[in-house]
C-alpha cells in the first residue's frame, strides 16, 4: 500500500505515549518514515528496544525513554528530559492506554484511580509538559487517543470508556484555550484494533462479529492509525482542530 508524504513533517520533533508496541509503534514507524525525529515513552523496556532495532534505516533513529506516565512524581522530569533530546517538540500523541477488563464491581479506589491515571489524567499533565516547547516553537499538534468503545457501550470496560468518553472534553477544552498560541488538539477515535493485546480478548467468532458490525469487511491495523496521526500532525491539517477522527471502519 502506497502511502502519503507529507514534507512539512520531516524533521519535526514528535513525542509520543506508549509508543513501544501495538498502536503506539505503528505510530513511531510512521512519523520515523516521515524523517520525524522521534521520541517515545513506555513502560516496557524490551519490545521498544527491539523497535528501534526494526526501524534502523527507515529515518532519524528514535529516542526512547523508559516512564511511568502514570508516575507523578517523575512524569514531568522524564518528558521534559525527552524534550531536551529531541531539542523540542512540535507533536505530541498520547498513546498510552490500559483496557483491562473489569467489572464494576471488582474495582477499588486504588484501581479506578490507576486505570483513570494511564487513560486519561496522563493527557493533560504530559501536554502540559511538552507546552513551554511548543510555544516556543510558535505552535504545534497534540493528538489524542480516545476510543470507539464508549459510543458502542461495551461490557467489563466501565472506568476505561469512562476515562475515554472524557478525553474527548478534554480535546475541545484544550483546543479553544490554546488555539490562539497556534497549538491544535485533536482526537483519534479508533475502532477495533489488530493488535496481539487485543486478540488475547477475542474468539475467531467474536472477531467475526466485529467485522460484521463494520461497514467497510477486515481488520484494522496500527498502520491505519498512524496514518490519520501524520495527516493530523501535518500542516495538511492547519486548521483541524476541536474535533473527533473516526477510524473504525464503520462499526456500529
Amino acid at each position: 500500500m502506497a502511502s502519503a508524504i507529507y514534507p512539512s513533517l520531516a524533521g519535526k520533533k514528535v513525542i509520543i505515549t506508549g509508543g513501544g508496541s501495538a498502536i503506539g509503534a505503528g505510530i513511531v514507524e510512521g512519523f520515523v518514515r516521515q524523517g520525524a525525529h522521534v521520541g517515545f515513552v513506555d513502560i516496557m523496556e524490551e519490545p521498544s528496544l527491539e523497535l528501534i532495532e526494526t526501524l534502523a534505516g527507515l529515518g532519524p533513529k528514535p529516542a526512547f525513554r523508559l516512564q511511568d506516565v502514570t508516575d507523578d512524581a517523575t512524569r514531568a522530569q522524564g518528558i521534559g528530559a525527552l524534550v531536551e533530546e529531541l531539542g523540542g517538540c512540535d507533536v505530541l500523541v498520547n498513546n498510552a492506554a490500559s483496557d483491562q477488563r473489569h467489572t464494576i464491581a471488582e474495582i477499588t479506589v486504588a484501581e479506578w484511580d490507576r486505570l483513570m491515571g494511564v487513560n486519561l489524567k496522563h493527557q493533560f499533565f504530559v501536554a502540559q509538559a511538552v507546552l513551554p516547547a511548543m510555544r516556543a516553537a510558535g505552535g504545534g499538534s497534540i493528538i489524542n487517543l480516545g476510543s470507539i468503545s464508549w459510543h458502542l457501550g461495551l461490557e467489563d470496560l466501565t472506568v476505561y470508556q469512562t476515562a475515554k468518553a472524557a478525553i474527548e472534553g478534554l480535546t475541545r477544552s484544550m483546543a479553544r484555550e490554546l488555539g490562539p498560541e497556534n497549538i491544535r488538539v485533536n482526537a483519534i477515535i479508533p475502532g477495533n484494533v489488530q493488535t496481539p493485546k487485543q486478540m488475547m480478548w477475542y474468539t475467531p467468532e467474536g472477531e467475526a462479529e466485529i467485522v460484521a458490525a463494520q461497514c467497510v469487511k477486515g481488520r484494522i491495523q496500527p498502520v491505519d492509525i498512524a496514518a490519520m496521526a501524520l495527516f493530523l500532525a501535518s500542516e495538511d491539517a492547519r486548521f483541524c482542530t476541536a474535533h473527533n477522527y473516526w477510524v473504525d471502519a464503520g462499526w456500529r
